[in-house]
């Protein structure tokens, strides 16, 4: 490919244009130094966490929304929706394998199978609910007692 052509004409014009600077412009675009990256630039209160690999500040919005997603309130409600999933699972992989609990003489419909896993799937997944609510609850709650108090 060739190179485009350059008018080398319209180049020297736009040197023309272009004015110099001026002491007005120098102060003025030095008062913008100094207010954007100088001394004058608003001070903001930093959070900065100790050690590890340097990190950028976070601001007070991010440092709002991390102390919500480590509170207890929402560790235990997370804890319990993830375990009403995962017990869910398990009860439909189990109701899928075992053979059902209602012992009748008569073949099981297929309505009468998925009544039966169903049953099983919300079972396992209060079960598990409970569990890992539970479990959150209380290990969250330990964990944000201070250590002089109960010692």
């Amino acid at each position: 490919m060739a190179a485009p052509m350059v008018n080398v004409g319209a180049a020297k014009e736009k040197e023309k244009e272009v004015k110099e600077l001026t002491i007005d412009d120098v102060k003025h675009f030095s008062f913008i130094i100094d207010n954007v990256i100088g001394e004058k630039k608003p001070k903001k209160q930093f959070f900065f966490p100790f050690g590890g690999i340097p990190q950028i500040p976070k601001s007070r919005e991010e440092i709002m929304i991390g102390a919500f997603f480590e509170s207890c309130g929402f560790r235990t409600v997370a804890s319990c929706l993830v375990g009403f999933a995962l017990g869910g699972a398990f009860g439909l992989f189990t109701a899928g394998i075992d053979p059902m609990s209602t012992m009748t003489t008569e073949t099981p419909t297929t309505r009468m199978v998925l009544k039966e896993m169903k049953a099983r799937t919300i079972s396992y997944g209060k079960n598990f609910a409970l569990v890992g609510a539970m479990f959150a609850g209380t290990e969250c709650c330990l964990e944000s007692l201070d250590y002089k108090q109960v010692c």
